[in-house]
């Protein structure tokens, strides 16, 4: 049988490109910050949350429609807003006893936009 890993492209020179090397070290984000964008990625790798923020996309809503929506317990979708406000995707406003949440921002919007120009490419 034939061995499929000597068919991935790899560099074959020893040459350091130090020009490069030094150019991309000065433009390269602090550790922290890469660390929070990754935290971030990880919040769209749930579905669940992806459904959410998707329906939040539509119209401001509280746990019980989001609960009804999703065919979730509100337990569930607590936990999963609970996640998304930790990384600042939705936010929450309060009227009377009831608790409304919305998108935090217009860039999840855009997010999202890339995602599917992306997976929808051809």
């Amino acid at each position: 049988m034939k061995d499929k890993t000597n068919n991935i492209d790899r560099c074959n020179c020893t040459t350091i490109h130090e020009d490069i090397i030094c150019k991309v070290k000065k433009d390269m984000p602090i550790d922290e910050v890469l660390y929070d964008l990754a935290e971030l990625f990880k919040v769209f790798g749930d579905s669940t949350r992806i459904k959410i923020l998707y329906a939040l996309f539509q119209a401001e809503m509280c746990v019980c429609d989001l609960a009804s929506l999703l065919g979730m317990s509100q337990s569930a979708v607590s936990h999963q807003l609970k996640v998304l406000k930790h990384t600042r995707l939705v936010k929450f406003r309060r009227e009377g006893k009831v608790v409304y949440y919305s998108l935090d921002d217009d860039h999840i919007k855009k997010i999202f936009d890339y995602g599917f120009a992306h997976i929808n490419e051809r």
